[in-house]
């Protein structure tokens, strides 16, 4: 005897729906971006990334207006300059170019993994404390991403404080 998908699946819903109120799970949706914008773990790594790269994107801002100056110079003033002078002056601007290039793409990639390396820990301090929270106060499972989640299940606000707090 065949039995039908739809009638298993009527089965499941109708002995999910059967089933006793003392059995009903907890529910808690945690929104992971927030967590990582506003959270003071978070906002302090944020900080200390700004500190630490400080220096070198103010070399690269630097290096940008000398480039930029030399461009212009070049299309001002190119045409009535010696062919000696303005060919030396294409190869600054061509030498200065790459290595504004270079640092550029270096400062990106150190960058991006420093930013990786504070995310990383505060990601781990979030989740010891989503854990705290759903230990004690009985979560049977918390989501971090959902297309929707109600304001009534969303506990970020506790991570949060949390954070704050040291856990």
């Amino acid at each position: 005897m065949k039995v039908s998908t739809l009638s298993v699946l009527a089965g499941i819903v109708l002995g999910v729906a059967a089933m006793p109120a003392a059995a009903e799970s907890k529910i808690g949706f945690v929104n992971s971006d927030r967590v990582m914008r506003e959270a003071a773990p978070a906002v302090r790594a944020q900080q200390r990334l700004e500190k630490e790269f400080e220096k070198r994107d103010q070399e690269l801002q630097r290096m940008a207006k000398d480039l930029q100056a030399l461009q212009e110079d070049l299309e001002r003033n190119g045409m009535t300059m010696a062919e000696n002078d303005r060919r030396n002056k294409e190869r600054s601007f061509n030498e200065l170019n790459r290595d504004f290039q270079r640092k550029q793409r270096e400062f990106r990639e150190d960058l991006n993994q420093r930013r990786n390396e504070e995310l990383a820990s505060v990601l781990e301090r979030a989740n010891r404390a989503i854990k705290q929270i759903a230990e004690s106060e009985k979560y049977d499972v918390i989501l971090q991403e959902a297309v929707y989640a109600s304001p009534r299940i969303d506990i970020t606000d506790k991570v949060i404080k949390a954070l704050a707090d040291g856990r």
